[in-house]
């Protein structure tokens, strides 16, 4: 099927989205258990006292749940502090927390001690962003001054009416939040459900169905059915297996039963376009090293180049390490979702 599709429904009883473009899935979000404090989630904490070595602290999170914070300077133990949840831990891990806060919407992001009004260099007609910019300087006129605004790249094409009363809603929001920093620890922002946070970030789809039934009729559920696996086909027969362990995820590329001499480098060039995609969609985060199949090392430019053009279209938090001396190439990937095996297990 081509062009784009939102799918909203539920799957194994939980609210879940998925976004297919050309009959592909692209983006998957499914809801986490309702004690889990998911990403974005902005709470009221107590913080411990600071760990020697680890360069931070514990902070008492609501729910008995903990979460370690590294910005601590200028904080006392035992106070009360305002922190968001910034990714998944693994078992038995604290939550990581950051204290740069953010309200986020469709249309607006608003900062909280980032000052500034931006516009999405995404949005490139200079009369749109002009207008868009004096729009930005009348929604937060009188606002406290150390409150920023983003205005996102889906304000390029949305009425003018619409974005002030995301920018109002959200700066109402804030204010309301921040002044509320006394208490036991507590959830003062949830994290957004499946469903509003593929309105919020998704693009306009050219087909939206959000009746019940919708994974099953678009293809979702066999495509989900795909992920749980941990081989993956490749182009020309080509595929790759993406295995995490406890201390990281291996991923081992394999040419297939093409023999030709660019065998290795094509089967490796096909890996490196789907491994973001592949990443997000089972929410596999951390250190990962590529075992690429054989290739001559005078290749190597090759496949950094399309390493840092996969990941940069991916706008997930990556940093590629380089080459081991056995071969093998490494990276780092925030861990911004459970993974998918973890929450449908």
């Amino acid at each position: 099927m081509k062009g784009s599709v939102i799918a909203l429904d539920q799957f194994q009883g939980r609210e879940a989205a998925a976004r297919m473009v050309d009959g592909r899935l692209v983006d998957l979000l499914i809801a986490a258990d309702d004690d889990t404090l998911a990403p974005e989630t902005l709470c009221r904490g107590k913080l411990g006292r600071p760990v020697k070595g680890l360069g931070g602290a514990f902070v008492d999170l609501p729910g008995g749940q903990s979460g370690f914070l590294r910005q601590t300077k200028g904080l006392r133990p035992g106070m009360s502090l305002l922190v968001q949840v910034t990714g998944w831990a693994e078992s038995g891990k604290a939550l990581p927390l950051g204290t740069r806060l953010m309200f986020k919407s469709r249309y607006a992001i608003i900062t909280p001690d980032a000052p500034g009004l931006n516009v999405s260099r995404q949005i490139d007609d200079p009369a749109r962003h002009a207008e868009l910019s004096q729009l930005a300087q009348d929604a937060m006129s009188g606002a406290d001054p150390a409150l920023g605004l983003i205005l996102r790249s889906a304000c390029e094409g949305a009425d003018d009416d619409d974005i002030l009363a995301d920018i109002a809603q959200m700066r109402d929001l804030a204010e309301a939040v921040l002044v509320d920093t006394e208490g036991a620890p507590e959830i003062l922002v949830d994290a957004p459900s499946p469903h509003l946070a593929a309105w919020r970030d998704w693009p306009e789809p050219d087909t939206l169905d959000d009746t019940t039934g919708s994974f099953s009729r678009h293809d979702v559920t066999e495509a989900i059915e795909l992920l749980l696996q941990p081989e993956t086909g490749l182009p020309n027969g080509a595929s790759m297996v993406i295995e995490p362990t406890r201390a990281l995820i291996a991923v081992d590329v394999n040419t297939g039963p093409d023999t030709s001499p660019a065998a290795g480098l094509k089967a490796n060039i096909a890996c490196v376009r789907d491994l973001p995609r592949q990443l997000r969609l089972r929410g596999i985060g951390g250190q990962i090293v590529i075992d690429f199949a054989p290739f001559p090392k005078k290749e190597r430019q090759i496949l950094e180049q399309s390493l840092r053009a996969a990941f940069r279209n991916d706008g997930r938090d990556v940093s590629l390490a380089g080459w081991t001396p056995l071969g093998n190439f490494e990276l780092t990937r925030k861990r911004d979702r459970m993974p998918l095996k973890l929450m449908l297990r």
